[in-house]
C-alpha cells in the first residue's frame, strides 16, 4: 500500500503554537515561567494519544481495540487529521470501503493542501477502480511545498493511469518519480512496464536493470526482465531471470506461469 505514513510525535501539544504559561515564585523569590497549555492543545494532546495508541494496536492485529481508541481520539479533536487517516486505513483493513473512503476525504476537507492526505485520498479511490477521480488529488499533493514524499504521488499517478491504458501518460509521471528519487523501485519496475506494454522492449530492458541493481528482486520484476529479454531475443539473459525467479519465488504466480509456458 503506497500511503504516507502517519508520524506522530510525543509531546505535540507542547510545540504547538499558543503554548500559554503560568509564573509561580519559590520561597527564595525566584520566579519560574512554567508552560501551561489550552484546552484546544489538551485536547489535541489527547486525540494524538489515543491514535498512537490505536496504531499499536494495529500492529498487534487488534482492530477491535484499535477502532475504541480511535472514536476516542475522535471525541477528543474531531479535527485530528492523522486520526481520521489511520481510521480510514483500520476500516479499509476490515473491508468497509464506504466509511474508509468518508474518513480520508474527511482528512483532505480538513487539510486540503497536505500532500499526504491528498495522496492518501487519491491511492484509495484508484485502488477502488475511480482512476479519473483520484487524478487531481495526485496533482494537489505534488503542488504542496512542503510534501516531504512527491515521488511517492508521482508513483501511485502513473500507476493508476496505467490501469486505465494510458501508459504514455503513466510513462511521464513515472520519469518524474525517478528524476526525484533515482532509487524508487516501484517506480522503475512500473516504468519498465509500460515500456514493454509499448513494445519498447529495449528501452524496458534499462529500467529493470536498474530496477535489479538495487538488490531487492521481487516475482513480477523477474518476471518481467525475462519476458523483455525473450522478447529482445537473448535467451540466456531471459533463462537467468527464469532461473532466478523458480529459485527465489518458487511458489509465486509468476513462476507457476513460466512452469505453465515451458511445459506446452
Amino acid at each position: 500500500m503506497r500511503l504516507d505514513r502517519i508520524l506522530l510525535s510525543a509531546g505535540l501539544a507542547m510545540l504547538m503554537a499558543g503554548c500559554v504559561t503560568t509564573t509561580t515564585t519559590d520561597a527564595g523569590g525566584v520566579s519560574t515561567k512554567i508552560p501551561r497549555t489550552t484546552k484546544a492543545e489538551q485536547a489535541q494532546d489527547g486525540a494524538r494519544i489515543h491514535t498512537e495508541l490505536a496504531q499499536q494496536y494495529m500492529a498487534n492485529g487488534d482492530l477491535q481495540d484499535a477502532l475504541v481508541k480511535l472514536n476516542k481520539a475522535l471525541q477528543f479533536d474531531p479535527n485530528y487529521v492523522p486520526a481520521h487517516t489511520v481510521m480510514a486505513v483500520l476500516y479499509e483493513r476490515i473491508n468497509d470501503m464506504p466509511n474508509a473512503e468518508l474518513h480520508y476525504r474527511k482528512a483532505v476537507e480538513l487539510a486540503p493542501g497536505k500532500g499526504d492526505t491528498n495522496n492518501n485520498l487519491g491511492w484509495f479511490l484508484c485502488r477502488e477502480g475511480k482512476a479519473a477521480e483520484a487524478m487531481p488529488y495526485f496533482q494537489k499533493a505534488v503542488a504542496d511545498p512542503f510534501y516531504q514524499t512527491p515521488a511517492m504521488a508521482w508513483t501511485n499517478a502513473g500507476t493508476c493511469l496505467s490501469t486505465t491504458r494510458d501508459y504514455a501518460g503513466a510513462e511521464v509521471d513515472f520519469r518524474k518519480a525517478i528524476q526525484i528519487d533515482p532509487q524508487n523501485g516501484e517506480a522503475l519496475y512500473q516504468l519498465a512496464n509500460v515500456l514493454y506494454l509499448q513494445n519498447d522492449a529495449f528501452r524496458a530492458r534499462a529500467f529493470i536493470q536498474r530496477f535489479d541493481a538495487l538488490g531487492k528482486p521481487t516475482a513480477p520484476a523477474l518476471k518481467l526482465g525475462h519476458d523483455i529479454e525473450s522478447r529482445l531475443g537473448n535467451r540466456d539473459a531471459a533463462l537467468n531471470y527464469s532461473r532466478r525467479l523458480q529459485s527465489q519465488f518458487p511458489d509465486s504466480e509468476q513462476a507457476r506461469a513460466l512452469d505453465a509456458t515451458a511445459s506446452q
